[in-house]
């Protein structure tokens, strides 16, 4: 079985590391290791053997994702203002909750330059020709097979109904063992032969049994999921396979390759509420990294180290979409010519998926109109017909109340006859209700027109319906259309009705592929630009949306990248260990080193140690602190070194910056002595574009210095933090207090011009450290007022300390701006 790690992983240099085990991940952990690479593979969730996924009522309402919460569980659910989208967690990724269908897109649904709503365009950089080598050996290796059988409710419905519209309709081929092995016969629950590379679980495996359970994961192991598949092959070529391993960060090392950090989820904790922000993290280094971890997880990657990327295409979080995703329902299907009696449609009888109509597209150039769409069958398991039919009230109770009444009667009237089946029978109900009602699942060529951002730290989707709002009203005519032919009603998915929000469970985008860093992301290989060895290969590649089930096209571009990376490129010799590789971990994820290069361990800003004053308590007496809160919010920009344009980029693009900090004098007296008025900064930084919220290690305040012009102050502001992915940072600002024409010392005292440099910088460092980013930040007036009630002290003479700091204060400024307000005040006399 796939290991487990409950505690710090050596950390270890590696060929590749790759983050997620999806249908990206697994293919090319399957392919590198089978090409003799060392290859780690780290996923966040846990393994599910056949008979690992849970079913009764108390496992199934534990079973989503959120380990802060104590929840482990296979599924991953988003909720976003335009939408919903619905993720697997666990060894297999996507896999292991998929309706199995591999079809491929539709060779002329690879569009080029095709306009979208408010500029930019949809372009692949790739064909259907440059996928259908790879198409094949992906099918071969999952199995894929169009469902076999003659005699299932749901796929003869829905054939006929299709065959009634002139609609196209096919058997897609399904990632489903129908039978033992390849080639034989389909037979229900049948022991499946072993593959050659065995199967990394050890546990048997039986063919389909038609139980519609496909979507919670499949306890029989009849899917050819990725775990039963490639990543068994993988594993089988030495791959190491790691659960339970989320990664929070990666940054490129110096000598090239990348350390990654990852945290590990202790099976211990599941079930109890966790602190996940402290975990340790643990440390890998790698000369290629493949993230893998799905379109969410992999775009918020990228956004939450963007500080590590510089450069990286500002495409980063645009061509969102949803695939298309639309549910409906058909309910009440009836037959006969007069619509007389229930049509059974049996959903939960076969895999979820066992039929596809589709509908065409104006690429097709065949005369249709509009983005093409799949409209297919969805069905579900025997539970969800059983809620259903008890969801019906008025026939439930009336069926009750009967059953009641007659077995009161036989009491009374002393009635000797003993068999009860025709009561029973009538008590459960013809349960017409879930055998005529089947859901329909559509997707297709929506607008692939949305944008996703970190807003406060969490991933942001900005999305709508509204761009494709076309398309989704023909996908939803269509299957009215349908359920019209099966005599049946349409019901809109409920989430429909509350502002057309739409389920998705194949979100794409984030990080496109295209020709240059001006189009896409990364090239046609899913390395990103600017960024050798950093590749991404899952569905956050994808530059729009495939119109089919994604999953063999997303497996297929992975396998496609694998050719081309195993062609022009050989292993390594071995190099340097990993600048964290010899660190100490740390629960908050920093990690320590001796003689780590940049970390100053004397103040920053050059105050003078031989000769300065004292000037502290005096002797025998504790000192008296002082310290106040202050707040400051603007925008920033990344690879940008002036702050004036800094700022208006990131205000251009939606870019803010904030900080919190708690500024300390821990000895007044020595603090006004002190020419360089030296103080402790602590706090933290709120920055999207570098990741969210990041503590201050270690920070720095002067309250006045001069520079060369000695009519000319700063307020020196030095922050120390560290990036998600570990990468050290400084923040410096300046407030520049100078004498201009005009009553300017508001502006003055309240506008911070800050810079953004790599590392652990120290003044002297400052010219030479490269730039991340810039911007500026005020001071608001409310944030000022509130700002005046935060001064606190603490010693034996707060009175005098408050008196102290408040004449340095005003004192300096009188000096660079009395002069001006006297002559005035002279001049209006």
């Amino acid at each position: 079985m796939a290991s487990e790690p409950l505690g710090s992983q050596d950390a270890a240099d590696v060929d590749t590391v790759i983050v997620g085990s999806g249908f990206g991940g697994s293919v090319t952990a399957y392919r590198l290791a089978e090409a003799g690479r060392s290859v780690v593979l780290l996923e966040r969730g846990k393994p599910y053997p056949p008979g690992g996924f849970p079913r009764g009522p108390a496992d199934m309402a534990r079973n989503f994702w959120d380990p802060s919460s104590g929840l482990h569980g296979l599924f991953d659910i988003w909720s976003f203002r335009g939408l919903e989208g619905v993720v697997s967690s666990g060894l297999g990724g996507g896999s292991l909750i998929y309706a199995n269908v591999l079809l491929r897109k539709d060779e002329r649904w690879f569009v080029h330059e095709s306009p979208l709503p408010g500029g930019g365009y949809e372009n692949w950089p790739i064909g259907r020709a440059d996928l259908d080598p790879h198409y094949d050996r992906v099918e071969r290796m999952l199995g894929a097979t169009p469902y076999p059988y003659t005699d299932t409710p749901k796929t003869l419905a829905v054939e006929q109904a299709a065959a009634r519209l002139g609609l196209a309709v096919s058997r897609p081929p399904l990632a489903v063992s129908f039978g033992p092995r390849s080639g034989a016969p389909p037979v229900r629950g049948a022991g499946i032969d072993e593959p050659p590379y065995g199967n990394l679980h050890d546990r048997p495996r039986s063919t389909c049994r038609l139980c519609g359970e496909c979507d919670i994961g499949c306890n029989y192991g009849a899917k050819n999921t990725l775990d039963h598949t490639y990543l068994s092959a993988a594993r089988h070529h030495h791959a190491d396979i790691r659960t339970r391993c989320e990664v929070r960060g990666f940054e490129p090392r110096p000598g090239g390759g990348y350390d990654v950090g990852y945290v590990v989820h202790d099976p211990a904790l599941e079930g109890r509420r966790t602190a996940t922000d402290r975990l340790p993290v643990h440390w890998i280094s790698c000369r290629r990294l493949v993230l893998a971890a799905g379109t969410f997880g992999s775009t918020y990657l990228l956004l939450r180290n963007r500080a590590s990327l510089p450069g990286i295409s500002r495409a980063l979080g645009t061509r969102f979409c949803g695939n298309g995703d639309l549910l409906g329902m058909v309910l009440h299907a009836t037959a006969g010519a007069e619509r007389s009696r229930g049509l059974r449609l049996d959903g939960s009888t076969g895999p979820v998926i066992t039929s596809a109509v589709r509908v065409g597209d104006a690429h097709d150039d065949d005369g249709s109109s509009g983005r093409g769409f799949y409209i297919e069958d969805a069905g579900y398991p025997d539970f969800v017909a059983w809620l259903a039919e008890s969801a019906q009230l008025p026939g439930g109770i009336r069926r009750i109340l009967g059953f009641g009444l007659h077995r009161l009667r036989a009491r009374l009237g002393g009635d000797p006859t003993s068999r009860i089946g025709a009561q029973l029978a009538l008590l459960l109900g013809p349960a017409v209700f879930s055998a005529t009602s089947l859901p329909l699942l559509g997707m297709g060529r929506d607008v692939p027109d949305g944008r996703m951002r970190l807003r406060r730290g969490n991933l942001d989707v900005d999305w709508t319906t509204l761009t494709s709002r076309t398309y989704f009203d023909r996908v939803r005519s269509t299957m009215r259309d349908i359920a019209g032919a099966l005599g049946g009603d349409f019901l809109d998915n409920p989430l429909w009705w509350w502002g057309n929000r739409v389920i998705t469970v194949h979100p794409l985008g984030g990080a496109p592929m295209g020709r240059h860093p001006g189009e896409g992301v990364c090239d046609d290989i899913g390395e990103v630009f600017g960024f050798p060895g950093l590749h991404v290969l899952d569905g956050s590649l994808l530059p729009g949306a495939v119109g089919a089930n994604p999953s063999l096209t997303i497996a297929a571009v992975a396998d496609r990248a694998c050719d081309r990376i195993l062609e022009t490129d050989s292993p390594s010799a071995p190099y340097a260990a990993g600048r964290k590789a010899t660190g100490r971990t740390t629960a908050a994820g920093a990690v320590t080193e001796e003689g780590e290069p940049g970390v100053p361990d004397d103040p920053p800003d050059g105050a003078p140690t031989a000769g300065a004053p004292t000037g502290g308590a005096p002797p025998g007496e504790a000192p008296t602190s002082l310290s106040f809160t202050e707040e400051m919010k603007g925008h920033v920009a990344l690879d940008v070194g002036n702050p004036e344009e800094g700022r208006a980029l990131g205000r251009s693009l939606g870019q803010r910056l904030s900080f919190r900090l708690t500024i300390t004098a821990a000895d007044v007296d020595r603090f006004v002595a002190d020419p360089a008025h030296e103080a402790d900064a602590v706090g933290h930084v709120d920055c999207d574009v570098l990741g969210g919220r990041l503590r201050v290690e270690r920070g720095w305040f002067n309250l006045f210095t001069h520079g060369d012009d000695p009519g000319r102050w700063r307020m020196l502001y030095r922050l120390h933090l560290r990036a998600p992915g570990g990468a050290p940072l400084t923040l410096v600002g300046h407030k520049d207090v100078h004498d201009d024409p005009g009553l300017d010392i508001w502006p003055d005292t309240s506008t911070l011009y800050v810079r953004l440099l790599a590392g652990h910088t120290r003044p002297d460092d400052d010219a030479t450290a490269p730039v991340v980013g810039a911007g500026v930040v005020i001071i608001q007036v409310g944030d000022f007022i509130q700002q005046l009630t935060t001064f606190r002290t603490a010693g034996p003479r707060p009175a005098r300390a408050m008196e102290r700091f408040g004449r340095l204060f005003l004192g300096e400024l009188w000096d660079v701006y009395g002069r001006r307000l006297l002559s005035g005040v002279e001049g209006a006399l």
